[in-house]
């Protein structure tokens, strides 16, 4: 009887077609939607966590207390053996030293005298070691307006807005003026390598990043980092498994009582991340069952209004002495192959699309204008395996339902009725 079915719906186009396209319509939406808000909103957690968050964090009891005001006198010490012992006990995991420091900028003249300052906002990370990982993680190669990436040590680089306040170009002589590890004035002199723009005002405004030993140096803190980041070789954040390795790692120092013992936070645990990530898991199943009940309403209306326009059929099936059952159960089953039909190539399609945003993305850096949070500039989707079967929920069981439904008038019709249709 399968095989019989198919045969009439293939050959039928007029029972086949239009519903096929409806369901691959509504089906392909849906797929793509929910990728691309899996891909938006995993990009603004990842963004977060890979210029200030990470994955996980680890500082000093005492600096994780006072976090807001970047306490470089509470940082960490003997950043590398720690390093190491997190990267043997914690696999698969990158570990990464940042300073976090603030500073004032000074631009000499031709004679040497200042010829304008500015605060700056600063950021030391690797990014001489080969295969530190830090500026691609960074996406600093992008970020470049004018210049280069850094090379060499004594080098720089700086916000294109803040470098256009102070009228600083690449190659020119900065000296950077601030307070070390252990409070007395530094003063060192750099060379802007290059000016770059990440398309967030909060990080274009005044930032300045440089190699993590150029600044261990102007801040005399050999060995030091403020903060370890540790970010999942995934690429994306796991919030159950950063909180049963932050708990792991934090238990080995439950009975230190030294304000300068290390611990380690998960991304949640950071700011308002925590909010973030809960309001933006919350927004992913609203609106995405919101999309999909719509659809299931459209596909519902297709399957119903697709049994009304048999009724004529089903009389003339009836009047032949087809039990009413068979045919209800025939109604069915035809609906189950247009319902799979169709939410089979509505996820192709969808699929395709998301593939397709996802490898280039969408530009929306003209829309991040004054955004004081940290977004992506460019809107990728995510493929995740939901993608692969939410389509069928509204694809196939929206569409048996319509069809059950209509399906409930063929036991409704009686012989009088009958003999005055084919009458007609």
């Amino acid at each position: 009887m399968i095989r019989f079915l198919i045969k009439g719906l293939v050959r039928d186009k007029s029972r086949s077609r239009l519903p096929i396209i409806v369901v691959a319509i509504g089906v392909m939406l849906t797929v793509f939607l929910n990728a691309y808000i899996t891909g938006f909103m995993g990009d603004t957690i990842e963004m977060n966590a890979r210029f200030a968050n990470g994955h996980l964090k680890v500082m000093t009891r005492a600096y994780a207390d006072n976090v807001a005001q970047i306490p470089n006198d509470l940082a960490l010490t003997g950043t590398t053996v720690l390093r190491e012992k997190l990267s043997r006990r914690f696999p698969g995991i990158s570990w990464s030293p940042r300073i976090q420091f603030g500073g004032l900028l000074d631009v000499p003249d031709e004679a040497g005298e200042t010829r304008s300052q500015g605060p700056a906002s600063g950021m030391g990370v690797d990014l001489l070691t080969p295969g530190s990982g830090e500026a691609e993680r960074l996406n600093i190669a992008s970020s470049i307006v004018r210049g280069r990436m850094i090379r060499k040590p004594g080098e720089l680089l700086l916000a294109e807005e803040l470098s256009r306040k102070l009228g600083v170009s690449p190659g020119d002589e900065v000296t950077l003026i601030g307070s070390t590890m252990y409070g007395s004035l530094s003063m060192v002199n750099f060379r802007v390598a290059g000016t770059l723009s990440f398309g967030v005002e909060a990080m274009d405004r005044s930032s300045l990043i440089a190699d993590i030993e150029d600044v261990r140096l102007a801040l005399d803190m050999q060995d030091a980092a403020g903060e370890l980041i540790g970010l999942f070789d995934t690429g994306y954040y796991d919030d159950e498994g950063a909180d049963e390795i932050a708990q792991q790692f934090n238990t080995l120092y439950d009975g230190d009582e030294d304000p300068f013992a290390p611990v380690m936070k998960p991304l949640t645990e950071q700011g308002s991340m925590g909010q973030l990530v809960a309001m933006m898991d919350l927004w992913t199943v609203y609106i995405s069952g919101i999309f999909v009940l719509a659809m299931a309403l459209v596909l519902w209306n297709a399957g119903l209004l697709g049994g009304l326009r048999r009724y004529g059929e089903f009389g003339v099936r009836l009047a032949m002495g087809e039990e009413k059952g068979h045919l209800y159960r025939t109604l069915i089953w035809e609906s189950c192959f247009i319902g799979i039909a169709g939410a089979v190539a509505g996820t192709a399609v969808g699929l395709f699309f998301a593939a397709l945003v996802q490898r280039v993305g969408i530009n929306i850096s003209g829309m991040m204008e004054g955004a004081s949070m940290m977004y992506p500039s460019t809107i990728r989707t995510r493929i995740t395996p939901t993608d692969y079967y939410i389509g069928f929920i509204p694809g196939l069981i929206s569409t048996v339902v319509g069809a059950m439904l209509a399906g409930i008038g063929i036991y409704r019709r009686k012989t009088s009725q009958l003999f005055k249709e084919l009458e007609a």
